[in-house]
């Protein structure tokens, strides 16, 4: 996809503005993942994934924390449905581990697992708010990747066996179904840079797990269409908003684009990969994973699409020569999360900066969102994650976290800026509703409008959790 960017971005407006009224059907909630949420890894029947596998390995996670309590959700599903009512939340964006479900991947289900996730959704019901279930948010079962994981074939298939089976215990009540989120990470960070589960760091894996993502993601949407007449089906992609350090960054800029945006906006969207994404990584992989008719089954119809965006990445030609930089937000464990982007280097960006050390610039979203109704046109988009992590810590019993407040303010206004130039944007989750388990960075960096304390599990709701809530009540920007 071309990202197509206004010139001197630093001229563009502060994206500071208040009042601005969103339409009454324009969902505003929060959205979260089991594994950095629930807790409970071994409870009920539930069976270990790679995340389990990869934190618990020494010297993956930052202090090295795992998710085996996380913010024990599973818990305390009860207050924490009551807090979401409080904030008056619209929609919530769970997701489903499948481990809970398919302890190994295959076989019936767990019934204690569809009964939690049951229990979930009639909570949200009962408090008027709109459950949208992710299936797949990397948490895959630790059996399948023994047999090869997301490089195998016949995971894809075991995915549509497990679709099935969530899709006919929540279906009655679920609406809104999500396949895979971000799975450029499933497939790049975790089989091509080894920073994320399952910490593979081969290339021409990460190129077939992409693929199998993709297949995965195809063989799944008529599932769900099968058993949920009148389901709103998605898949949410993590987009990098390309951008060239200079004028000769243009090639640097294509080469980014087609590896993280275009290798699953085109076989999903379009029913074919890019030329130049397979010419590219020729090689490192000869593409025998894709089986004739394969991409026919990826090409499915989509009722909206889900945008994750938290900012931008800077990009430039390297010449091979000089010390390559790589600040582009994503560490390496012994590989690359770029097979293909050996002549790129990532400069550092213009600040200010979250403390995940990626840049703020509300600008990327406006842009993405009107980029992609452009090349899209009548595909409806909704923002599914966007956040902040920052280091805030409760002073007293508040949490004054106003950086957070002026990311979501300008972020808000930059989604408004697009709806106002025509852009049918359904809705905007914010990223997160708990601080909670980030990765690889464990319980250092915080992203939650709910402050978490780990040791005692109390929650305090903070500023940006109130500023939310205000949004939500008015449908206007708060000044």
């Amino acid at each position: 996809m071309t990202i197509q960017m206004q010139p001197h971005t630093r001229d563009r407006p502060d994206y500071r503005d208040s009042g601005l009224e969103f339409p009454a059907d324009f969902l505003i909630g929060a959205a979260t993942a089991a594994y950095q949420i629930e807790g409970a890894v071994s409870a009920d029947g539930r069976g270990p994934s790679i995340w389990d596998t990869f934190s618990s390995t020494p010297g993956k996670i930052t202090g090295g924390d795992t998710g085996e309590v996380a913010v024990d959700h599973y818990n305390r599903l009860e207050a924490d449905l009551d807090l979401m009512a409080e904030l008056g939340i619209e929609a919530y964006r769970f997701s489903i581990a499948w481990p809970r479900i398919q302890p190994t991947g295959t076989g019936p289900a767990n019934a204690a697992g569809i009964g939690f996730y049951s229990r979930l959704v009639d909570g949200l019901i009962d408090r008027g708010i709109r459950p949208i279930a992710t299936l797949y948010h990397w948490d895959l079962p630790q059996a399948l990747e023994d047999a090869g994981g997301w490089t195998n074939r016949e995971t894809a298939y075991r995915f549509a066996e497990y679709t099935r089976i969530v899709a006919e215990a929540l279906g009655d009540r679920v609406r809104m179904w999500t396949t895979l989120n971000e799975p450029w990470c499933s497939a790049f960070l975790g089989y091509g840079s080894g920073a994320h589960a399952p910490g593979r760091t081969d290339g021409a894996a990460a190129l077939a797990a992409m693929h199998h993502l993709n297949l995965a993601h195809g063989l799944a949407v008529p599932v769900i269409r099968e058993i949920v007449p009148g389901a709103e089906v998605s898949a949410t992609l993590n987009f990098h908003v390309v951008r060239p350090a200079d004028d000769t960054s243009a090639d640097a800029v294509r080469r980014i684009d087609a590896l993280a945006n275009r290798s699953f906006t085109q076989p999903m969207l379009l029913g074919g990969y890019p030329q130049d994404l397979i010419d590219d990584t020729k090689s490192i992989s000869d593409w025998s994973f894709v089986q004739p008719g394969d991409t026919a089954i990826i090409h499915q119809p989509l009722d909206f699409l889900g945008v994750n965006y938290y900012s931008t990445t800077l990009v430039r030609a390297w010449d091979g020569v000089a010390p390559r930089e790589r600040a582009d937000g994503h560490k390496d464990m012994g590989g690359s999360s770029w097979p293909g982007g050996d002549g790129v280097e990532f400069p550092l960006q213009e600040g200010p900066y979250t403390s995940m050390g990626w840049n703020i610039a509300p600008d990327g979203l406006e842009d993405l969102l009107l980029s992609l109704s452009r090349e899209h046109p009548g595909l409806p988009l909704m923002v599914t994650e966007n956040g902040a992590a920052f280091d805030d810590e409760p002073e007293g019993a508040r949490v004054h976290d106003q950086q957070r407040v002026d990311y979501l303010r300008r972020h808000f206004t930059a989604a408004h800026r697009a709806l106002q130039q025509g852009v049918d944007l359904r809705g905007y989750l914010v990223w997160s509703l708990f601080d909670n388990f980030e990765w690889g960075y464990g319980y250092s960096k915080r992203f939650g409008i709910v402050h978490v304390d780990y040791v005692t599990q109390e929650r305090t709701v903070k500023d940006s959790g109130l500023w939310i809530a205000r949004l939500i009540d008015e449908h206007v920007i708060p000044r």
